[in-house]
């Protein structure tokens, strides 16, 4: 097994001083909330499915301590350099400082909620772990707000000189090995409705320091020496990281689309949000994501849900990586002044888990959208490049078999489900005379194995792929999809593959369009 690193929590925004006091009074800071839904079942009657918190699950999944002792912090103090677990669960409680509940066991009276104080904090909290534990770095998992913290740690406060000290600190890229974030406002909160005056009421008065979320004010903790009112450059993006800074590639943003179930707040936030979070705001560019149907918190929200942790632990201890682009696309144009949208839809499910790990879908707001990612990867001789669908984290199949998950002898498989469908605009309205709603133009499930022959774990990695239309039978019945395995190009320490899309595809997206598979060892 790989070498682990420690997993270090961070939690988001707790709101005004109340909010902050009830936080702090669990011990894992909401972290490790479990959650309860119902399926139906073969009688169409609802069943029970029980999800233990992520905590806990690492725990039973990863064999992962959680080493709390009364208090984290003093124990890790307590201990020898580098004999606490590296496979141990922390959660950093930044917000103990700003609680009124301990009295003054912590200060001498509470603090207003700083973030780059917390950033500060929290880098001083990585070398402690790294210390302890001996682990050259940790990884970070944080909730909202928290997600800002981090990033303030690894973009601005590692690169900026100990002030105690008078020395330069650790960069973050030499710091954190992997980071996950669920619903983090990389972009900043902002609001469908108010005219503007909901963002200044924010900013100008918000509780507890809410203003830190609005995008403007991002660039003073994101920036080495950067101060308070300094205004961010002409096309400066939050949802930037430099590579200076860390490799994104090393980063996952969960986003929520389900608005719904977050409250009044999403009255004013909008529809296309996890109700507190813009979707196009709650990812870093570049980095990896997937979106799920959760909301920003609660008791349907992102962190205590299966979706959220299930995406977490592949990308934290996956052994493969699956990128599916689609190549070569050329969208059919209509006839006449009407402009036609196309749209397609995807979902990613992986055998052995009872949920979706990625869905864009049109009903929630986030689908494909095809004209605008061909006019992004067109180049300046008109050729469009590969545009990105899905990313998959595969579990190596001998360990997730011993943990009883995705069961079938060296070979993890997934599904991609695609749908393709068209609307027509004149003037700048959908024009409906010939719509025909919900009706995909075309659909189909490409089906993909990544793994070892069977019985010759040595004889290199293959990938075997087919559409759902082509193979009879149950889909999760067919093993292996193809006698051979597809045809594999190495470059740059990756193998590729295109797989050609079924015939009814091609006069809608390219007579020469595919799917191109890329797949690398991570672990």
């Amino acid at each position: 097994m790989a070498e682990r690193s420690p997993l270090i929590y961070l939690r988001g925004y707790a709101g005004p001083p109340s909010g902050v006091d009830k936080q702090v009074d669990d011990p894992f800071y909401g972290l490790n909330s479990g959650a309860t839904h119902i399926r139906v079942d073969g009688d169409g009657a609802p069943r029970f499915y029980q999800f233990e918190g992520p905590l806990l699950r690492l725990m039973i999944d990863e064999d992962y301590e959680l080493l709390v002792r009364g208090d984290q912090h003093a124990y890790l103090e307590a201990q020898d350099d580098g004999t606490v677990p590296a496979e141990s669960v922390w959660v950093f409680r930044f917000y103990d400082y700003a609680a009124s509940t301990f009295g003054t066991s912590v200060t001498a009276s509470p603090e207003e909620f700083d973030l780059e104080k917390a950033a500060e904090r929290l880098y001083d909290f990585v070398q402690l772990v790294r210390r302890k534990t001996g682990a050259a770095k940790v990884h970070l998992v944080a909730h909202s707000m928290g997600g800002l913290v981090a990033r303030c740690m690894i973009q601005k406060v590692s690169h900026t000189a100990d002030p105690n000290a008078g020395t330069p600190r650790v960069p973050g890229a030499d710091l954190v090995d992997k980071f996950f974030t669920y619903g983090t406002p990389h972009g900043g909160i902002s609001f469908d409705v108010g005219g503007g005056l909901v963002d200044w009421a924010m900013e100008t008065f918000g509780p507890a320091g809410s203003a830190m979320f609005a995008p403007d004010r991002m660039y003073t903790y994101l920036t080495p020496g950067a101060s308070d009112g300094e205004e961010p450059p002409a096309g400066w993006q939050p949802q930037d990281i430099p590579e200076s800074a860390f490799d994104v590639r090393r980063m996952f943003c969960l986003v929520g689309t389900n608005a719904a179930d977050y409250g009044l707040v999403e009255k004013a936030v909008g529809p296309r949000s996890d109700g507190l979070v813009h979707i196009d705001n709650a990812y870093v560019h570049q980095a990896h994501r997937a979106y799920v149907h959760r909301s920003h918190s609660g008791r349907y929200g992102l962190v205590n849900s299966e979706e959220g942790y299930q995406n977490l632990r592949r990308f934290l201890f996956g052994t493969y990586q699956v990128r599916v682009d689609l190549c070569r696309l050329a969208l059919r144009r209509p006839p006449g002044d009407a402009e036609t949208v196309w749209q397609a839809e995807a979902r990613l499910a992986v055998r052995g888990l009872p949920v979706i790990l990625h869905e864009q879908s049109a009903a929630h707001y986030c689908p494909v959208q095809l004209n605008q990612e061909a006019a992004q990867h067109t180049d300046a001789d008109g050729r469009v490049a590969p545009v990105p669908l899905a990313t998959a984290f595969l579990l190596d199949p001998e360990h997730a078999r011993a943990r009883s998950q995705e069961q079938s002898p060296n070979r993890a498989r997934y599904t991609l489900a695609l749908r393709v469908f068209h609307l027509v605009e004149r003037s700048g309205r959908f024009f409906w005379e010939d719509h025909l709603e919900q009706v995909a133009d075309w659909e189909d499930t490409l089906i993909v194995d990544v793994g070892h022959p069977d019985q010759a774990p040595d004889n290199g990695l293959h990938v075997w792929a087919g559409w759902n239309s082509e193979v009879a039978g149950e889909v999760d019945r067919v093993d292996p999809i193809k006698r051979d395995p597809c045809s594999l190009t190495a470059e740059d320490g990756a193998l590729h593959t295109d797989i050609p899309l079924p015939g009814p595809a091609l006069p809608l997206l390219g007579t020469e369009s595919c799917l191109r598979l890329t797949v690398s060892r991570v672990r």
